[in-house]
């Protein structure tokens, strides 16, 4: 189904909240190899993916397929554990419903997570990057999740994205990476359709136009995110370095490795962002 409407947000909505004990304020979504920060969830309520009506499916190794809601620093949160992209052949409307269910549901403040390689030949794998911007280049060409009629019940016809990474939430990731020593980076994320890794000529010109980390996500999420009126705050964790001379080979396993080192920092870092929200976050 490539065209959905409220109706079909409602209805997932629904199915969602009839499985939880009490409703969540704040929404994570978890990108490649970083699905065991939902670990860190007390008395999650957990449920399978594919038991959402009209929920979109990953078929990439390292996105488990589950919602969890739980306790997390006083906060209430809904995990997004492991997302599907474009390249598998959903609409982004559909790669973008669950972020209108966590809008049906209330939630106000979106984190959002991805694996990402190093457009800045001064990151390295491990590395995490707050995202202050980034760059819709699938939405340049045309390819929005807001394509269609807009229902004025979910948002405006013509959001702002001057500000789509909200600075107060930057400010607190800053200082919640200061109080737990993290060294964090802040630059411009960009998503290409993939699934096919970037060549060099494609990188140093992402390089060129102020690309910092390029993934395959995030970005129609955050767009859907700013048009039902939530807060987003991002984070990119690098899995590869910059590839600009074509002396390596990227790999999706070489992904998920870094992944590994990237949890604790990640989990460090939202965990330091909820603790310093208010609790009606």
């Amino acid at each position: 189904m490539d065209e959905l409407t409220l109706k079909h947000y409602q209805e997932a909505a629904e199915s969602v909240r009839s499985r939880i004990k009490r409703l969540p304020a704040v929404g994570l979504v978890l990108g490649s190899g970083l699905g065991p920060l939902a670990e860190a969830l007390e008395n999650p309520d957990v449920i399978p993916a594919a038991d959402i009506p009209y929920w979109p499916l990953s078929t990439v190794q390292g996105h488990s397929g589950r919602l969890l809601v739980g306790q997390l620093e006083g906060q209430t949160v809904f995990v997004q554990q492991g997302r599907a992209h474009y390249y598998e052949g959903h609409s982004l409307q559909q790669l973008t419903l669950p972020v209108r269910v966590m809008q049906l549901l209330g939630i106000k403040v979106l984190i959002v997570t991805n694996a990402a390689g190093a457009v800045n030949p001064n990151f390295r794998p491990g590395d995490v990057m707050l995202i202050v911007d980034h760059i819709n280049f699938m939405g340049m060409a045309g390819q929005s999740p807001l394509r269609g009629p807009n229902d004025p019940a979910l948002g405006t016809r013509f959001p702002d994205m001057s500000v789509a990474y909200d600075r107060e939430l930057r400010a607190t990731a800053v200082a919640a990476a200061e109080a737990a020593g993290i060294s964090l980076h802040q630059g411009v994320y960009i998503c290409l359709g993939g699934p096919s890794f970037e060549t060099p000529a494609d990188l140093r010109f992402l390089r060129a136009v102020g690309v910092d980390a390029v993934g395959m996500s995030t970005v129609p999420e955050v767009t859907v995110a700013r048009h039902g009126g939530m807060r987003v705050l991002g984070f990119s964790g690098i899995s590869n370095a910059a590839n600009l001379d074509g002396n390596t080979v990227t790999t999706h396993e070489e992904v998920l490795a870094a992944g590994q080192t990237l949890v604790p920092k990640l989990t460090a870092l939202v965990r330091g962002v909820l603790r310093r929200l208010p609790p009606s976050a």
